[in-house]
């Protein structure tokens, strides 16, 4: 697991309001617990060399969220105002088609209307349709394909119809 997954786990439980995480896997364990309003993490990493896993504590002292509509410039203000945000509806793997070799559910300029489907988020091996509960025109698209979402977190700009 890399650094800025393993702060996008810390940032995603953060916000969820626990008090207290524990993740073990045969490579990686994370403890997180929160302490006032800033998480205090500890993780450690296995090492196949050595029996006993070396512990690196790391507490961020400023939060840092890590999310696609970040690396994406913003759109001006005056142009946002009468659009429409399509949000996840879940934590998972933003894919904009149901596989590689087929096209892209949609694309900017496209025509939706509800129950029209958008993307696909892939959660725990599970590839969940999301659709759309809007008429409208996709204006922008915020996530790259197959990068991963948060909760709650903007995929497209539509332009209601």
């Amino acid at each position: 697991m890399e650094t800025k997954e393993i702060q996008k786990l810390i940032d995603f439980i953060a916000q969820s309001g626990l008090d207290e995480v524990n993740i073990e896997t045969t490579d990686l364990k994370i403890k997180v617990k929160r302490y006032g309003s800033a998480p205090a993490v500890s993780y450690a990493i296995a090492q196949t060399v050595s029996p006993a896993p070396a512990f690196a504590p790391a507490v961020p002292t400023t939060p840092v969220t890590l999310s696609a509509s970040s690396e994406v410039t913003p759109p001006s203000e005056p142009a946002t105002a009468n659009l429409i945000t399509i949000k996840s509806p879940m934590i998972g793997t933003f894919y904009r088609a149901s596989n590689p070799e087929t096209p892209s559910f949609v694309s900017i300029g496209d025509e939706i209307k509800p129950g029209s489907v958008v993307c696909v988020i892939e959660a725990m091996k599970l590839f969940n349709e999301i659709e759309s509960e809007i008429s409208g025109k996709i204006v922008k698209i915020l996530v790259e394909n197959a990068t991963p979402v948060e909760f709650d977190q903007p995929l497209f700009l539509v332009e209601p119809a």
